[in-house]
């Protein structure tokens, strides 16, 4: 049964389209029969740009496991990369202490 029903994500970024790169400010998430993908059922995402009329799209379409696979992959990214630029951060910071304490 399709069920028609889309949440939607409110986006700051990019994405590369058939054309290139286009502005991105809404993701269209739903869970439904797929266009393309050889699935019975599959988690859609459509990235558009509302602002430009959403003229132009990226879009996939993903089994179950993948998307729960996606989903952990990106928390992984965000944490080790916010660990990461904490780390640096904390870097610059001490050497900018060290650099103000030698010219005393």
């Amino acid at each position: 049964m399709c069920s028609y029903i889309v949440e939607k994500a409110r986006l700051v970024g990019s994405a590369k389209g058939a054309r290139g790169w286009i502005k991105i400010d809404t993701a269209n998430v739903y869970h439904d029969h797929p266009w393309h993908a050889p699935l019975d059922h599959a988690l859609g995402i459509d990235f558009i740009c509302e602002a430009d009329g959403g003229r132009e799209r990226v879009a996939v379409e993903l089994s179950r496991e993948s998307a729960l696979d996606l989903i952990e992959a990106i928390k992984a990214a965000l944490a080790s990369g916010d660990a990461s630029h904490a780390q640096t951060v904390a870097c610059s910071v001490t050497a900018s202490k060290q650099e103000v304490a030698s010219l005393f």
